[in-house]
């Protein structure tokens, strides 16, 4: 018996690689009648209060978040697909993600890699490689 997909979790970081990521789980919701679930990881080290410096950083990275994931609404929207937007704190993103996905009890985690890092992560990414390590989940990478 095959495993259904029906709930896939794709992780978003505002970037334009990350997109790609967006663009196949969007292919595989429509032939499996999925919904996407676009998940930012704020890093909880990112200053909340304080001098008057850190509060305006904070507040364009929430704006910066929201006009992503709203992008990725739209994007997904467009194409027949609901999507979900999650954003969550955390500290370890990439075991964040798998946690998350793992808790929410998501079918597929579709995730794209970056390419940067140290020499054992330079072909997948330190986020991309750290969820495919830490997931119990079926993981989609793409490059």
């Amino acid at each position: 018996m095959k495993p259904k997909i029906k709930k896939i979790l794709v992780p978003l970081d505002g970037s334009e690689n990350s997109l790609k990521g967006l663009d196949k789980a969007i292919y595989l919701a429509r032939q499996c009648s999925a919904t996407i679930t676009g998940l930012y990881v704020i890093p909880f080290y990112v200053v909340k209060s304080g001098p008057r410096i850190f509060g305006p950083y904070r507040e364009k990275m929430l704006e910066h978040v929201r006009k992503s994931l709203t992008k990725a609404k739209i994007h997904s929207a467009k194409n027949g697909i609901v999507f979900d937007e999650k954003i969550i704190e955390g500290d370890v993103i990439a075991a964040d993600i798998a946690n998350f996905a793992k808790n929410k009890k998501f079918d597929l985690i579709v995730i794209a890699s970056r390419g940067f890092g140290p020499v054992k992560e330079i072909f997948l990414g330190s986020v991309a490689y750290g969820v495919l390590y830490k997931s119990k989940i079926p993981i989609l990478l793409v490059k």
